[in-house]
């Protein structure tokens, strides 16, 4: 059973999964499995064992993720059997987004010029970011691993990151221009190297140290919680995305073209995550609730 779970892992892991959560349960649960003589997947042992968690939320993911190594064991020996994954009926449900306006936008990159030490990089470094991730919505993560060779005349390279994929990102020749201005002040600044974003010293910007800053970057800013949208890093990201599709041509085949284009350039591993936008932003759903009520009154668009 351990034998076989490490090599599920490996499958997963070498498509681009991390796994690092589910790679401990599994591990966990093929202890529990082996412990009570078992070399196959039972229903009654999965439940037993995802019980165990300490919150409705965390015994779903544990049943959910020994589902999906018994349909892959499954495959090979139908001795292990599927367990329900509906057992705990535990609906996921993605936290409502926090969406910047403009002036949030221009705040933030003012307290970033705020930051010490005077005359450093770092009030520069952090500018630059927050100007990037709100004008292409790329990742955090993807933004810190950008390499001087990614940033091309025809736009911004996106080398594999999450699910492996790699794609390039047309921005607006303004956007060209403030990067190459960054790295001609980077290059001043500190020792030569590959990495875009960099610290004082030339070293490699950790996600951590980034997102403590942006915290206080939020509190210079003036910039607080909505209810329950707290405004984070990745809220960037979604006010991008939100933007882009308030200004969706209009036309039903044309607002298709522009979600699918958008699902590209996001880097989204299926549309739903792009269509999910449209799902959980009160400022599209009243313009959806706006042409709904003007469409049922025979007003096309």
């Amino acid at each position: 059973m351990i034998r076989t779970v490490q090599s599920y892992l490996a499958v997963r892991r070498a498509a681009g999964h991390k796994l690092r959560n589910a790679g401990s349960m599994l591990d966990s649960f093929a202890r529990y499995a082996v412990e009570r003589g078992e070399q196959h997947i039972r229903t009654v042992t999965v439940i037993e064992w995802a019980s165990q968690g300490s919150t409705p939320g965390e015994r779903d993911r544990r049943l959910r993720s020994v589902c999906r190594l018994a349909r892959y064991m499954h495959a090979e020996d139908e001795r292990h059997e599927i367990p329900p994954a509906a057992h705990f009926h535990q609906k996921k449900r993605r936290r409502v987004p926090y969406i910047y306006s403009h002036t949030e936008i221009r705040r933030l990159m003012e307290a970033s010029m705020q930051l010490r030490p005077q005359n450093s990089l770092r009030r520069y470094t952090y500018t630059t970011l927050i100007g990037l991730l709100a004008a292409t919505g790329m990742r955090i993560s993807e933004a810190l691993a950008l390499q001087y060779s990614d940033i091309t005349s025809e736009g911004i390279l996106i080398r594999k990151t999450k699910f492996q994929k790699s794609r390039l990102l047309p921005v607006h020749p303004t956007v060209l221009s403030q990067m190459e201005s960054y790295l001609i002040r980077r290059r001043k600044k500190v020792s030569p190297g590959l990495d875009v974003f960099v610290k004082n010293d030339g070293g490699r910007m950790g996600y951590s140290g980034v997102i403590r800053t942006f915290h206080e970057l939020l509190s210079v800013a003036r910039i607080a919680s909505v209810g329950h949208r707290r405004p984070r890093i990745h809220s960037l990201r979604h006010t991008f995305a939100v933007r882009t599709l308030e200004a969706s041509p209009t036309g039903r085949r044309r607002v298709g073209q522009h979600m699918l284009a958008m699902h590209t350039y996001m880097g989204h591993c299926n549309i739903d995550s792009t269509y999910w936008y449209l799902e959980v932003t009160p400022e599209l759903l009243d313009d959806i609730a706006t042409s709904s009520e003007s469409f049922l009154c025979g007003e096309h668009p």
